[in-house]
C-alpha cells in the first residue's frame, strides 16, 4: 500500500511538471511598452506649493525607472531634497487590461501613500487617485508633458479635499541623464 502511494505521488509530480513545462509563458501586455519613455535615470527641480506633507519651497531630486517582475511592472525609486530635508519614495506601475489604464502605487519614507490610475494621450501622461499624508486623505491629479525628443518633461500636480476645488502643490521639470549613475 505504501509503495502504491509513493508511486502515485511520483506520477502526480511528473505529470504536473510536464503540464507546467507545456503551459505557454505569460507575456506582459503590449500596452506596457508605453512606459519605456520613463526608463532610465532622471534629475528634476521644481517648486512645491503648500500641500499634504510639503511646505512651500524649491526642491531638487533624482529618480530611476526600470521594468521589474518579468516586465509586468515599472518601478521607480526617487530621492528629493527640499525645505523639509531629504525624502525617498518608491513607485510601482502596472497595466490593467480590463479597464485599459495603468495603475500606480506610491510609498514615501514619511509614511505617505498614493494610489491611482494614469493614461497616455500623445505626449501627455495624466494621473488621478487618492493619497494619505500626515494621517489625512486627499485626492490628487497631475500631468507629465514630454518634450518631442522624450528627454525631458514638465510636471504639475494638484490636490483636493472634496474633488471640486483643486489647489496646485508642485511644478517641476525633469531631464533624462545618460548614462545612469553607478551606485
Amino acid at each position: 500500500m505504501q509503495r502504491i502511494s509513493i508511486l502515485l505521488l511520483l506520477l502526480i509530480a511528473c505529470f504536473s511538471t510536464v503540464m507546467q513545462a507545456q503551459a505557454p509563458a505569460l507575456k506582459p501586455d503590449p500596452a506596457l511598452k508605453k512606459l519605456s519613455v520613463l526608463l532610465g535615470h532622471w534629475t528634476y527641480e521644481g517648486e512645491g506649493m503648500t500641500g499634504p506633507s510639503a511646505p512651500r519651497g524649491k526642491f531638487t531630486g533624482e529618480e530611476s525607472y526600470e521594468m521589474i517582475l518579468g516586465g509586468f511592472f515599472l518601478q521607480s525609486r526617487n530621492t528629493t531634497k527640499g525645505p523639509t530635508g531629504e525624502t525617498r519614495g518608491l513607485l510601482i506601475c502596472g497595466y490593467d487590461p480590463v479597464n485599459k489604464n495603468f495603475t500606480l502605487s506610491e510609498y514615501g519614507d514619511d509614511g505617505g501613500t498614493f494610489s491611482g490610475v494614469f493614461t497616455f494621450s500623445g505626449n501627455t501622461l495624466t494621473y488621478r487617485g487618492k493619497g494619505v499624508a500626515e494621517g489625512k486623505q486627499y485626492l490628487g491629479r497631475g500631468t507629465y508633458v514630454f518634450a518631442v525628443d522624450l528627454m525631458s518633461y514638465t510636471f504639475k500636480a494638484e490636490v483636493s479635499d472634496d474633488g471640486k476645488t483643486w489647489t496646485p502643490v508642485a511644478e517641476s521639470k525633469s531631464t533624462k541623464v545618460k548614462p545612469a549613475p553607478k551606485k
